[in-house]
């Protein structure tokens, strides 16, 4: 576990992936998201987002999230819907309804954010992370999901 490979991270828990991202260079993660692997690791990523889900904290909380990455190599962001509803949490990697909150942030920050290595209020005070929607909800994000601590 000693280099950022996206072809290993589905052998990873969340703890390794966790620490495997806050022990890879900056620079490192931003070259393997700008590259043709950039769709596998987050795909991965939010593959895991309903597991980690912790619907006990949710309690009536129903939204709909929308995750904006930028950074594509095209110069584009890629754009995953989470919803969270009944005491569960979809994903889908074409939005298809109107988010409650929307999140629009950089790879490298959208990845220490999912592994617990960034603070997002810190992010969202220095700008590095956009938050458009109900503020509360975004705030809430860190309670609703069983985020690893690497």
């Amino acid at each position: 576990m000693t280099d950022f490979d996206p072809a290993t991270f589905s052998s990873y828990g969340p703890k390794e992936f966790a620490k495997l991202v806050k022990s890879t260079p900056d620079k490192k993660i931003a070259e393997v998201m700008s590259s043709d692997l950039r769709g596998t690791v987050l795909d991965e990523v939010f593959s895991r987002m309903p597991s980690l889900f912790r619907a006990e904290k949710a309690g009536s909380t129903n939204a709909v999230l929308h995750w904006n990455i930028t950074g594509r190599p095209d110069g584009g962001s890629d754009t995953y819907e989470v919803v969270i509803e009944n005491g569960t949490c979809t994903v889908n990697s074409t939005p298809e309804r109107e988010p409650k909150l929307a999140l629009t942030l950089g790879p490298v920050e959208f990845l220490k954010i999912v592994a617990g290595a960034a603070n997002p209020a810190m992010m969202f005070m220095t700008g590095k992370l956009k938050a458009k929607g109900d503020l509360g909800l975004a705030a809430n994000i860190p309670n609703l999901f069983d985020i690893p601590k690497g």
